[in-house]
């Protein structure tokens, strides 16, 4: 395992301690997840289930709208945390979400409770993603 930075360190705690208050009565599998932006603001989201499926947020999502509501808009850095036996990808629709809002090269860290961890990039996550390019007419 390659060790991490500082910063990627201190956004794998921040995704920690706000797993903590993930709502997944019906799962129980939490999910924390902090996101960097560009000015070195963190923003911290937590999955949130609801009983009628699939109604619930990701973390990725609750991390992303609370940068949006902050009015912020460039993601430099991720970190995603759960307690499974292998580090936790995003889901496809979060994958999308994240492109949004990053360069393709923007390091993604997976990580477990107990400490096993991917590093990747949003472009390796969602490859070929569908962004502005697409929308053009000219």
């Amino acid at each position: 395992m390659t060790p991490h930075t500082p910063q990627t360190e201190a956004l794998i705690a921040a995704a920690r301690a706000v797993r903590e208050n993930a709502h997944a009565p019906y799962s129980g599998f939490k999910v924390g997840a902090a996101i960097r932006t560009a000015d070195g603001q963190t923003f911290v989201g937590c999955n949130v289930e609801n009983v009628a499926y699939p109604e619930g947020t990701c973390a990725e999502a609750g991390a992303i709208a609370a940068m949006c509501a902050a009015g912020v808009r460039d993601v430099a850095a991720v970190a995603v945390i759960a307690d499974s036996p292998k580090p936790v990808s995003p889901c496809g629709g979060c994958r999308q979400k994240l492109a949004e809002f990053s360069a393709g090269d923007v390091v993604v860290t997976l990580t477990t409770l107990d400490g096993r961890s991917l590093t990747t990039t949003v472009a390796d996550l969602l490859p070929g993603a569908f962004d502005q390019d697409y929308m053009s007419r000219v």
